[in-house]
Parts: structure tokens; sequence; C-alpha cells
């Protein structure tokens, strides 16, 4: 019968320590807010065309600014998915993860006057 090497005990504790921190750490992120992290990703891929924020001027866009599309009657948490998932020829074809969609409605949802 082989004894267990007080090593090996020590460096499975490091393993399961790294693995426990890991799991958090990676949970931590997944808790970002999904209307922040829509905001996030509506500032870096839409902003070219659209005004995000409300407030934001969209001269000359072509677009529309994402408060009227939140208040749009039409809008709602589906349709937006609809739309997002659907190919536009006035849009670029952006391919977003079911996370980026869902986050990014959140966001343009966030925005409907209530």
């Amino acid at each position: 019968m082989s004894r267990v090497k007080p090593y090996h005990v020590v460096l499975a504790v490091v393993l399961i320590i790294v693995a426990v921190f890991l799991i958090r750490v990676r949970l931590a992120a997944g808790e970002v807010a999904p209307v922040e992290a829509g905001h996030r990703l509506a500032t870096a891929w839409c902003r070219e065309c659209h005004a995000v924020e409300p407030g934001a001027l969209n001269p000359g866009k072509k677009a529309p600014d994402f408060v009227a599309i939140a208040n749009m009657p039409s809008s709602t948490e589906l349709s937006l998915k609809v739309f997002l998932a659907s190919s536009h020829p006035t849009m670029p074809n952006i391919i977003l993860t079911s996370t980026d969609t869902e986050d990014l409605v959140a966001y343009i949802l966030s925005l409907k006057r209530k």
C-alpha cells in the first residue's frame, strides 16, 4: 500500500482553492447587470449609426436612436430579439451571442419612458 505524500495533499488543496477561485471569478463576471453590459455593447458596436444614450443627439445619423426604438409600441423583448437575429440590408451583419442579444435588448428596453 503506497502512502500519500504530503506534497500531493498540498497540491490537491491548492488545485481545489484555485478551482473555487476561478469559479467565483467567472460567476462574478457574469453578475454584471444585463443593462450595463448592453450599454457597453451599444457603445462599442452601435454608436456609429445610432444615438445610444438618452439625450444624445443623432445629427446626420440615418438610424433611429435607442430611446425612440425603446418607445415604439412594437418594441418588446421578443420583437427586439427577433430583429437583432435577422439580417437587414441597412445594418452591418454583426453576429451576437444569445447573451449579447439579451443584454442589448435589456439596455434598449431600459430606455423606455415609463
